[in-house]
């Protein structure tokens, strides 16, 4: 499919050619679903910790004598009915991760940036470059853009000077394009990308059996 090419102040120069493969196939919602779960879920540390009265400090003496005090029998004032007690049933470390074939989810990938493309929020452009960090710069591209939400800047390679130069934009983040995935795709409203940043994600993400780059966590 035929993309729009700009140039960084925001005026079309042509077109680009983006792999129908990737960025025009019909998207599998149920496998995007399930990515998103799966990224978010593995995302969580589950470091999660409660004490049992087996844990708690203290307890060890009984509190009043068995019988002959007219109240309730107790063995130990860490009992999980009493302030300070143990904890029933309470949370405990462990790993929240979920495991997803490679096939799949390259699919969700596909699906994510095919849906980027039908909606028009994918913008190419001929190269994104500054000779020094510069936030103004920054802003002024974003603007010859027409960005009015949040964006994400898809590099071809780490580049310092966009980096620092994006990173005190609140609503904009840059991202290696070998580090895709579909939470940054479906969380930001427009995709930004050099065209050589195309190539990329044709390398793993196209008819090729070659292992990715990088797969999110």
């Amino acid at each position: 499919m035929q993309a729009p090419l700009k140039n960084m102040q925001g005026q079309e120069i042509g077109t680009v050619e983006l792999p129908d493969e990737i960025f025009n196939i019909e998207p599998n919602q149920a496998v995007m679903h399930q990515a998103l779960v799966r990224q978010l879920a593995n995302k969580r540390q589950g470091t999660h910790k409660a004490k049992t009265r087996g844990e708690v400090r203290g307890g060890g003496r009984k509190p009043w004598r068995q019988k002959g005090t007219g109240r309730a029998r107790q063995g130990t004032i860490r009992a999980p009915q009493w302030r300070g007690g143990g904890i029933v049933f309470g949370p405990t470390p462990r790993s929240y991760a979920k495991r997803m074939p490679r096939k799949m989810r390259r699919l969700a990938l596909r699906s994510a940036l095919s849906v980027k493309a039908s909606e028009q929020q994918i913008v190419v452009l001929d190269e994104l470059s500054f000779d020094a960090p510069r936030t103004k710069a920054m802003v002024a591209v974003l603007d010859a853009l027409d960005v009015e939400r949040t964006a994400l800047l898809l590099l071809p390679e780490a580049d310092d000077n966009i980096e620092l130069s994006a990173r005190n934009i609140p609503y904009v983040k840059t991202l290696r394009a070998s580090y895709i995935n579909v939470r940054d795709l479906l969380g930001y409203q427009t995709v930004i990308m050099p065209r050589q940043a195309i190539d990329v994600i044709a390398d793993f993400l196209g008819d090729s059996e070659q292992e990715a780059v990088a797969e999110e966590e």
